[in-house]
């Protein structure tokens, strides 16, 4: 575990948060502070991460006649999930799943191949 003095968890934390799709450009100071209250609850960065992952995922992944959702503006966003997590672990590979699926769904789709059949003998 980081001391608390020790910004590496925190910087994590919010690169992690700006990394994902639909998320500001900057932390804001309140992301600062809610970073280093997870720190300090000692909540495990891979915890975190799983449940900024999952709660991506369950934006980018609906129904395709549901109306969009407004950007993110906070890491506040993501306390209901990491909640959810700490009360209900993950499986040991659900990172790694998290991970491949977020990717999945941020790729974009195969372009259409159309195919021709040229043949001499129709």
């Amino acid at each position: 575990m980081t001391s608390p003095a020790d910004p590496t968890y925190i910087t994590a934390v919010l690169a992690l948060y700006l990394d994902l799709p639909d998320t500001p450009l900057q932390p804001s100071a309140q992301d600062h502070w809610l970073a280093r209250r997870l720190q300090e609850k000692a909540v495990p960065l891979p915890l975190v991460e799983s449940a900024l992952l999952l709660a991506s995922l369950r934006r980018l992944v609906r129904a395709a006649g549901a109306p969009p959702l407004p950007p993110i503006r906070s890491l506040a966003y993501f306390q209901p999930v990491i909640a959810e997590l700490q009360h209900q672990p993950p499986p040991e590979h659900y990172l790694d799943y998290l991970r491949a699926k977020l990717w999945k769904a941020l790729s974009p789709p195969p372009a259409a191949v159309q195919k021709y059949t040229f043949s001499d003998d129709r």
